[in-house]
């Protein structure tokens, strides 16, 4: 997903075109690529992100243009065109590799119609991280992380679906860059 307007980020600059070493979107491509088990790999972009779509395009990555009404509306109206398990994650997400994308790959239930990766609440915060909201998950405080993994052939125009979730607490994907203050984070580091 890497068509959003990076509100929160307060730059100038498109958000996944922010550099840790490299531009942000690049990481999540890279372990996508490097995780070799992907027939296909998708920006699901908007018109908020042009130059973000333009460089992924020159990175040769398919792009499926949406309206750019929101995450949750972008991704129900990217799903209907594919027919296989999609693996969905935020586009940034500068720590992500293919190492933890096969761990997550091998934990799901392909079975599930969509399921969700969540974090602790403390371990997000112990990383100096924070959510903007936390949900109830077997009694315990979980964010989302931006990762899901869905079969699209059962899911009709984001009805509600049963969500199988999966707390996974790994810096690699707890770290969402959302805001500055995450980014001046991860930059320190």
């Amino acid at each position: 997903m890497c068509g959003g307007k990076g509100a929160r980020m307060k730059s100038k600059e498109e958000k996944l075109l922010l550099k840790y070493k490299k531009p942000l979107i690049e990481h999540v491509l890279n372990a996508f690529k490097n995780s070799g088990i992907f027939s296909r790999i998708v920006c699901i972009t908007s018109n908020n992100a042009p130059k973000t779509r333009e460089f992924v395009s020159a990175l040769g990555i398919d792009v499926l243009e949406t309206k750019g009404n929101g995450y949750v509306d972008d991704l129900g109206e990217s799903l209907h065109k594919f027919e296989e398990l999609v693996f969905v994650a935020s586009g940034d997400m500068p720590l992500l590799d293919s190492e933890v994308i096969r761990k997550i790959v091998g934990l799901v239930n392909e079975e599930n119609v969509w399921t969700s990766i969540l974090v602790r609440k403390d371990f997000l915060q112990s990383t100096g991280l924070d959510a903007e909201f936390f949900i109830d998950y077997n009694g315990e405080q979980c964010a989302y992380t931006g990762i899901s993994i869905i079969d699209p052939t059962k899911v009709k125009s984001m009805q509600p679906v049963n969500e199988s979730c999966i707390i996974f607490d790994d810096k690699r994907i707890a770290t969402n860059l959302n805001t500055k203050k995450d980014y001046d984070l991860i930059c320190a580091t």
